[in-house]
């Protein structure tokens, strides 16, 4: 079965994630590992590693994933942009290399008017930099499907696998499958048809095994409308059933799914969705997975 959890507050330290994760039983978590809305990051003390390890072993919690800055834009056209983003990503991946931390999430960015081609090559750019300058580290890029607005990349898995396969360390990639983003960028998974459809266009042009993580969120805009807007699990577009197909998927068994859906200070949102999600696993799986 999947690995479920949610995208949870850093407020009082990287500790209290982790425990805000383990009181709405979670299994993995997302986190920033900075304030996302700011260039610059106080930087980890060691003590902060410690206790947040700790506390991960303490709660089970596992994988921790983190998600970047959504200021980076690795595929501007524009060079001190750019530049800038290059030294804010190369910062957030040493921050998971210093926390344990094994996957980066990240838009693919947006190329604001310089086209598609232009833009890919910008990040694959980016990327071979980034990784000649942080060898050996274990921390890997996940790059997340995008919902298709204005220029932004990734939204479908030819741009993906262009990134992919164009870096000189594609080893060092993943992906992260945001569902909200997919769907409304026109990929279905509302029936075990449609789903088994898009899981082998997905298997074709990039690969299944590249997927590391998943966010669950369901779609508050309607398929294909290219708004990046989240609601919560059954309460929006995709709907309960297309969720089922993921948790009972056994090629995915293992992997990390996690909520990015608002939520009060109790956190009963998470917890009312995490306990639908797995409410959806079949008491006797099928032979053969969905797709």
């Amino acid at each position: 079965m999947l690995k479920l959890g949610a995208h949870m507050s850093i407020s009082g330290g990287f500790d209290k994630a982790v425990q805000r994760a383990h009181s709405v039983e979670s299994d993995a978590l997302q986190i920033f590992t900075k304030n996302q809305k700011q260039w610059k990051a106080k930087p980890i003390i060691d003590d902060e590693v410690t206790i947040f390890r700790q506390q991960c072993v303490d709660c089970t919690i596992d994988p921790v994933v983190a998600h970047d800055s959504y200021l980076i834009n690795l595929a501007s056209p524009k060079d001190d942009m750019w530049e800038k983003s290059i030294e804010a990503f190369r910062i957030e991946l040493e921050r998971c290399e210093q926390l344990g931390i094994p996957f980066l999430v990240t838009h693919p960015g947006a190329h604001t008017g310089s086209g598609t081609e232009a833009g890919i090559a910008r990040v694959i750019e980016a990327l071979d930099r980034i990784h000649a300058e942080l060898p050996g580290y274990k921390v890997r890029t996940l790059l997340e499907t995008t919902a298709g607005q204005g220029t932004t990349l990734g939204a479908t898995f030819e741009e993906l696998a262009a990134i992919i396969q164009g870096v000189a360390a594609p080893e060092r990639l993943g992906v992260c499958y945001d569902t909200c983003h997919t769907f409304v960028a026109g990929y279905d998974i509302r029936t075990p048809e449609t789903y088994a459809e898009t899981m082998e266009q997905f298997d074709r042009i990039i690969g299944l095994g590249m997927i590391e993580t998943f966010h669950f969120n369901d779609a508050l805009t309607e398929f294909g409308s290219k708004r990046d807007r989240h609601a919560h699990i059954g309460a929006g577009f995709i709907g309960a059933n297309g969720f089922r197909n993921f948790m009972n998927d056994s090629r995915f068994a293992g992997k990390p799914a996690l909520l990015e859906t608002e939520k009060g200070e109790d956190l009963a949102e998470d917890r009312e969705a995490l306990i639908l999600l797995r409410s959806m696993v079949a008491t006797q799986p099928a032979a053969t997975p969905v797709g």
